[in-house]
């Protein structure tokens, strides 16, 4: 809001989704949302599992056994919930232990599951209500592969197709769906070197 407040030019949320469908912090509230629009900025719809939909906790045998795997491999204690029991310190192993920590994390995987991830569904049903809230121009999507992101049917670029098929399964047209895709972003970039020329 403070940004919103002090810009002349139009502002970008670049990694975020909408609060009142999944509540994390990162993710904009209506008022903030609404506030944008009146910026002229967008949002750039984050298709990050965890803002997209909280998924349970996972169990306690989830967590133990991700746990002693990483003792066992002399790594950090971290993670726990996600699909790949925490990426921390994975780079300091060899590529053969890295191997072999992958094979055993997906015997761990199978064992004792990672809660549900958020699917493609789930992240279009943010950008729906945030359409619905603010309006088409105002709307863009991103991903999130390099940190960690992706949802089931989008965790890398292969698979972007999906939230487009999606988007057309909701009644979006083409042209809509350019504006998401790049045009909104390409406008407010545009907007942001005319403030700055000045």
């Amino acid at each position: 809001m403070q940004t919103l407040a002090l810009s002349k030019a139009p502002i970008i949320a670049s990694h975020s989704a909408v609060r009142a469908v999944c509540n994390v912090s990162r993710n904009l509230d209506d008022e903030q949302l609404l506030a944008l629009k009146k910026n002229g900025g967008v949002v750039q719809m984050v298709a990050f599992s965890g803002y997209v939909k909280q998924a349970p906790p996972p169990t306690a045998e989830r967590t133990q056994a991700i746990a002693a795997l990483r003792a066992e491999f002399g790594l950090p204690a971290v993670g726990g919930g996600g699909g790949g029991g925490g990426r921390g310190g994975l780079n300091a192993l060899t590529p053969e232990k890295r191997t072999e920590y992958d094979q055993r994390m997906a015997k761990v995987d199978s064992q004792f599951p990672a809660p549900p991830r958020a699917t493609v569904k789930d992240f279009v049903d943010h950008i729906d209500y945030a359409v619905k809230l603010i309006g088409i121009d105002h709307i863009g999507i991103s991903s999130d592969f390099d940190g960690g992101g992706g949802v089931v049917g989008w965790n890398d670029a292969s698979e972007t197709f999906n939230v487009t098929l999606e988007l057309v399964r909701r009644g979006y047209t083409e042209a809509q769906i350019a504006k998401m895709w790049s045009g909104n972003l390409v406008r407010v970039m545009r907007q942001v070197e005319k403030v700055a020329g000045k």
